[in-house]
Parts: C-alpha cells; sequence; structure tokens
C-alpha cells in the first residue's frame, strides 16, 4: 500500500472513524484503524463492538495511489501524527509487511502496524426500505433526549433513547425515572411494520458529533439487533439495547390545575442564580412559588446561605402554587428548548412538572418535583 493524500481531507475522515475506536486496550486490534486502500478509493473503518464506523474517501480525493492494499494502524498515535502535521500532502507507505511509514517533505514517522485478518469482519447491511430524515432533525432529537437518558448501568434500558414508529409518527423517549423527554416527528412516508427499538444513548452522543450543520438527508436502515446511518460518505452503526423500554404514556398528564406562562430565559438566568447557593448533596434543590402575577425562585442551603428571586409571569387560573425541583435538572431540560416563551404546567406539588412551548407542540419534558418537608 502506498499513496499521498492531502493533509485536510484525511484528518476529516480520521477524526469521524475515530469515534469508533476503543479507548480500552483489552483487544489491539480494536484500538486500531482499518485501512483498506482499493482502486476505487480508500476505505477506513474502526470498531469497538459498540459502533461500527466506515468512512470511503473517493479516488478523485487521493492525490497519488501506487499500490493498494490493506493494514490496521494503531488510532491514537495515526490522529496525533495526522494532525500535528503541517497542512500539504501526507505519503503513507506499507513497509516490510507490517510497518508503517507516514511522512511529508520534511517528517517522518515510522508506526508498527497490525495485520488486517486480525480485524474483526463488520457487516454493514443495507435494507431496502430506509427511513429518511434530514441531518438537522436527527441532531435535533439527539440534542432533545439525550441528557435525560439514565447513567446508571443497573437499567441498561434506560441508558438509550426508545424509537417508536408506527405509520408515519415516530416517537423519540428517553428517561432515568426522575425526568423524561420526549419529542414527536412526522415522517414523510409510511412505515409498514411496527418498530420499537432503543438505541444507546452514548452511541447516538458519537454520531451527533460526527453529523455537520447541512440539511442533508440521513438514511436510517433499522435490523433486529442494530441500526445503521448512511449519510455523506459514512456508514454508522450501532448495536440496539436488549430489553423493554418501559411504557411512559401513563406519566404524562393531560390535563393540569394550573398553567403558567413565562419568558424561557428570563426564567433560565434566574434558576441559575438560584442555584448558586444549592449543594449538589440535597439535590441542588430549589423552590418555585406563585404569587398572583410573580413567581418567588428561592434556594435555602444552611450551611451555604439563602436566596430569592422574583420572575414576571401569567397564569390561566387565579390561585397559586408552590414546588420544588432539582435546578440541575430543570436547566437542562430548558436548554433543549428553543423558543421565547415556557410553559410550565402544573397539578400538585407531588405531581410531574411538565414543559411545553406553543412552537413546538411535539416536545414534551417532565421532571418529578422534590418533596421538601
Amino acid at each position: 500500500m502506498k499513496f499521498s493524500i492531502k493533509k485536510e481531507i484525511l484528518l476529516e475522515n480520521l477524526n469521524n472513524v475515530s469515534k469508533a475506536v476503543s479507548s480500552k486496550n483489552v483487544i489491539p486490534v480494536l484500538g486500531g484503524i482499518k485501512f483498506n486502500l482499493t482502486k476505487e478509493g480508500l476505505f477506513l473503518t474502526a470498531t469497538n463492538n459498540e459502533i461500527d464506523i466506515e468512512c470511503f474517501i473517493d479516488k478523485k480525493y487521493i492525490d497519488k495511489i501506487e499500490n493498494t492494499g490493506t493494514i490496521v494502524i494503531q488510532g491514537k498515535y495515526l490522529l496525533e501524527i495526522v494532525r500535528k502535521l503541517p497542512d500539504g500532502l501526507i505519503n503513507i507507505e506499507i513497509i516490510d509487511g507490517l510497518k508503517i511509514l507516514i511522512y511529508t517533505a520534511n517528517s517522518n514517522f515510522n508506526l508498527n502496524g497490525i495485520n488486517s485478518k486480525e480485524f474483526p469482519n463488520i457487516s454493514l447491511d443495507i435494507s431496502t426500505s430506509p427511513i429518511i430524515l434530514s441531518k438537522k432533525i436527527i441532531k435535533n432529537i439527539v440534542n432533545q433526549t439525550l441528557f435525560a437518558t439514565s447513567t446508571q448501568e443497573s437499567r441498561p434500558i434506560l441508558t438509550g433513547i426508545n424509537f417508536k414508529i408506527e405509520n408515519d409518527q415516530m416517537e423519540c423517549i428517553s428517561t432515568d425515572s426522575y425526568r423524561l423527554s420526549k419529542k414527536i416527528i412526522k415522517l414523510d412516508n409510511v412505515v409498514d411494520n411496527l418498530i420499537n427499538i432503543v438505541i444507546p444513548g452514548k452511541n447516538l452522543g458519537e454520531l451527533f458529533k460526527i453529523l455537520n450543520e447541512e440539511d442533508e438527508n440521513v438514511e436510517i436502515h433499522i435490523f433486529s439487533n442494530k441500526i445503521l446511518f448512511k449519510f455523506d460518505n459514512i456508514l454508522f452503526q450501532s448495536r440496539l439495547l436488549n430489553g423493554t423500554f418501559p411504557d411512559t404514556s401513563r406519566l404524562i398528564p393531560t390535563e393540569f390545575e394550573l398553567e403558567i406562562k413565562t419568558d424561557l430565559e428570563e426564567l433560565y438566568r434566574v434558576i441559575d442564580r438560584a442555584a448558586l447557593l444549592t449543594s449538589e448533596k440535597e439535590k441542588n434543590v430549589i423552590k418555585f412559588e406563585t404569587n398572583g402575577n410573580e413567581a418567588i425562585i428561592s434556594s435555602n442551603t444552611p450551611e451555604i446561605g439563602k436566596v430569592e428571586e422574583k420572575l414576571s409571569i401569567t397564569k390561566n387560573k387565579d390561585f397559586d402554587m408552590k414546588i420544588a425541583f432539582s435546578s440541575k435538572y430543570m436547566m437542562e431540560a430548558l436548554k433543549t428548548i428553543n423558543s421565547k416563551d415556557i410553559r410550565i404546567l402544573l397539578n400538585s406539588d407531588v405531581k410531574p412538572i411538565i414543559l411545553k412551548t406553543d412552537e413546538d407542540e411535539n416536545l414534551i419534558q417532565l421532571l418529578l418535583p422534590i418533596k421538601t418537608y
């Protein structure tokens, strides 16, 4: 294998494929990136048994192909070398079977490679009827639901996002049992079979990093135990979580005693300041109390101090309510909402708090209140 390629082209593709390079050095080959140079171009592949990523660089983007071939190069060192080399052409060559030579006009690196036969055999399958979504929509889904997934491995199913597709409607739900996020997407086409899958949240987080801001489409190919996203020159495959995601439909109330409307940015800033005097140990509790056309937001931590903030609100009924919640959870939920105003829907101090906006009826954020008495 011997070829020459511009640094920026190689680096961009290495950055994308490296998201699947294993950081745990249990099996050395999983810490590597497989280079497979053919007459058509260069295939870069990495896997960590959770996700598989393949990037294809067409021959028209490669300056010179002298010999084809295949080898696995250690991802960590390769990425750092390419990143720090000067702009311009980079030459990569296999010498003596498993030695890699990476060189430019003034730099010369010699790396040990791994035989590509040791690399896992990955099947990146394509289905006949993929679901098509824009990159923007997928990024939105991940942004608005990933934060509410659980980080506790004791209930693995809650570490993922549940995708439920029926006819032309897709529901994306995440919960860690203290909060819940639900986003509904209308698909362009009707899906014949009912789909109910759970994708690991951290894998979707890696996909989020690779997707750029361009409004191009992504093909989504769903199988019984894996899901593949095809876009640009990239195939991104993730395993699915086994098990049944809890039925959350009954957790979201449809009727409310009190509806409060206020400026979202102002609410966020007020909670952010009130949270300054809360402690992680005490769950970052702040109290929210309505009093006519204003809300009093306060926190009181004996060993730190107390704070009180006021906020202008409008209510649909003339009665007041007190409730307490985690400032951290509330702020994380508010961050996902892109709107001027926010609607806070309440039933009592022990029932779920619902956040909605007029701009996006298809997004619901829920968090459980905290008892403070």
